[in-house]
């Protein structure tokens, strides 16, 4: 019912600033939590953002203060605003959605994008 399209990913320096795109298609939109996760080589998945229909979202401690995530609604799409990137911010990028609620784990979403990477060099 929602397939979700990644953009914006690439090389970047650390201090530098990067924006991800998730286009998403399906019905009832409005009504999907969308959520961000991360997961670099060798590591496992990590939560970084969600936002709920309502406008609620929350972050991983990791990057409180440094990303922003939102949504448009009327382009269906959600953001990724990514400042003061750091090395450690380095993976591939994941967007995710679910119908009602965010969740902080990985099998709480139902539609994944097909991820998009992340280097920050130093």
């Amino acid at each position: 019912q929602v397939q979700l399209v990644e953009s914006g990913g690439g090389l970047v320096q650390a201090g530098g600033s990067l924006r991800l795109s998730c286009a998403a298609s399906g019905r009832a939109f409005s009504r999907y939590a969308m959520g961000w996760f991360r997961q670099a080589p060798g590591k496992e998945r990590e939560f970084v953002s969600a936002i709920n229909w309502s406008g609620e979202s929350t972050y991983a401690d990791s990057v409180k203060g440094r990303f922003t995530i939102s949504r448009d609604y009327a382009k269906n799409t959600v953001y990724l605003q990514m400042n003061n990137l750091k090395p450690e911010d380095t993976a591939v990028y994941y967007c995710a959605s679910r119908y009602g609620s965010y969740g902080l784990r990985s099998y709480d979403y139902d539609y994944w994008g097909q991820g998009t990477q992340v280097t920050v060099s130093s």
